[in-house]
């Protein structure tokens, strides 16, 4: 049995593409997603409507019961109901779940 080696020539090139090769393997597992981060409502009164970052997610009774999943970063919370003030959260979730209340104060008639 012979042993088959390369022509000289070739050599130089072994070297550039054993590092494309580990690069291109490294870029394959540099692409996971972060854990999203879920975010549970709840608001007093249940009938409420819920908006995040000014898209409407839901009456407050679902979003209690289905918390809703987001990517981790900062996101405007916006609760409001008829005959109560509306109320405003700058959230910056982490991943993970996290959990907030809101009583609404009602509009003095």
């Amino acid at each position: 049995m012979t042993r088959r080696s390369f022509p000289p020539s070739a050599r130089p090139f072994f070297a550039p593409l054993l590092a494309l090769a580990l690069l291109s393997l490294a870029a394959c597992y540099g692409n996971i997603r972060p854990t999203p981060a879920v975010l549970r409502v709840e608001v007093v009164p249940d009938d409420a409507r819920v908006l995040i970052d000014d898209t409407f997610i839901g009456r407050a009774r679902r979003t209690a019961a289905q918390p809703k999943e987001l990517p981790p970063g900062r996101h405007r919370l916006t609760v409001e109901a008829p005959g109560y003030f509306p109320h405003d959260l700058d959230l910056d979730l982490p991943s993970g779940e996290t959990n907030v209340r809101v009583e609404l104060r009602p509009v003095p008639r």
